[in-house]
């Protein structure tokens, strides 16, 4: 299979409530599925006790790790800002910050790329700014390091799981999947991320602090029920579908609300610019009717994507039923391994 140099980077996705690792290998234009586990972590447990078993237990080529940071510590902002040279684009874009980060410049890394022209004055030009608190950083990568491993790069959630939609669409050849105005929706335990992407360019993200774990709550209130009876119960409902549908009928709702409010942001902003599609990820995805739910409320259509769908696997290496059994939760963690490439 490898008869050209290999290149390996395990995409390590650390979750509120598990960590997720696949670990991508290049030789020439193939990409190959090398590695793959994931691991709950245990309430108010050290991450790295289990990031540690997760190591253990599977056969990585690579020490090398791609990672991402999220939640109210990461400033994602897409802006308009006077063309400068790019040698003088990070100078710049420093000036720009102040207005949008909430935080003290010298408490936070920042990047930016430019993403093209702006459509208002001739010589703007559309700039992506990101920042996270230094502090998240740095927790981050020790935690890395302390399992004995290398990190090469530190990416955000929503880049992460536009760069799986994009391997995804270049590895089942969909020029359609990649040209697009689509809504990149993955549900988490604890978060939705809102990814939109026209093409394969990003253009708007936003978090929504509501995920299967909310799903969960509900039916555990409503059916008097233990969390991990509800879990199991949400799933695989059997002759309690009406009682689950019920019970979670108001969370589903709300979510969809939530995500619609961002749809219509980015729209309202794009000159009659519409989402044509919603592509759900996630564990929170595998909720059943959830698709219909959110159908309903969007008025377009909604797909549940495999982010492992297409690429070879290596059967040796890797457990492939476990890997499709749990593929929607993915995204990220393939998304950040698509870096090697």
């Amino acid at each position: 299979m490898f008869f050209r140099k290999r290149r390996s980077l395990i995409g390590l996705d650390i979750g509120s409530d598990s960590i997720k690792a696949v670990e991508l290998t290049t030789a020439g234009s193939e990409v190959v599925i090398t590695g793959y586990g994931q691991v709950e972590i245990p309430h108010g447990a050290d991450p790295a006790d289990p990031l540690a078993d997760l190591l253990k237990a599977c056969s990585f080529k690579t020490r090398k790790v791609a990672t991402a940071v999220s939640g109210r510590s990461v400033i994602v902002r897409f802006l308009s800002m006077v063309d400068v040279p790019e040698s003088n684009l990070k100078q710049a874009i420093r000036y720009e910050a102040d207005k949008y980060i909430p935080f003290d410049l010298d408490e936070v890394v920042l990047d930016c790329a430019r993403l093209g022209a702006a459509g208002g004055a001739a010589k703007d030009m559309r700039v992506l700014l990101v920042a996270s608190k230094r502090d998240v950083i740095d927790t981050r990568v020790n935690l890395i390091k302390r399992v004995g491993l290398e990190p090469s790069m530190i990416d955000v959630d929503p880049f992460a799981i536009g760069n799986a939609f994009e391997l995804v669409a270049r590895t089942n050849h969909d020029a359609a999947l990649g040209s697009r105005v689509a809504a990149l929706v993955d549900i988490g335990a604890t978060k939705t991320t809102v990814t939109v992407v026209k093409g394969h360019e990003p253009r708007f993200t936003r978090e929504v602090y509501l995920g299967g774990e909310d799903f969960t709550e509900a039916v555990a209130k409503r059916m008097n029920l233990e969390k991990g009876e509800a879990e199991a119960l949400k799933r695989t409902p059997g002759e309690k579908e009406a009682d689950v549908n019920g019970a979670l009928a108001h969370s589903m709702d709300e979510l969809a609300n939530e995500v619609m409010l961002s749809l219509d942001y980015y729209e309202d902003r794009q000159d009659g610019e519409k989402v044509e599609e919603v592509y759900l990820s996630g564990g929170g995805a595998r909720t059943p009717h959830l698709e219909e739910t959110l159908e309903r409320v969007f008025e377009r259509r909604v797909t549940t994507w495999n982010p492992v769908a297409g690429l070879t696997v290596d059967g040796d290496s890797v457990d492939a039923a476990s890997l499709t059994e749990h593929a929607t939760q993915l995204a990220v963690s393939v998304g950040l391994a698509a870096r090697v490439m």
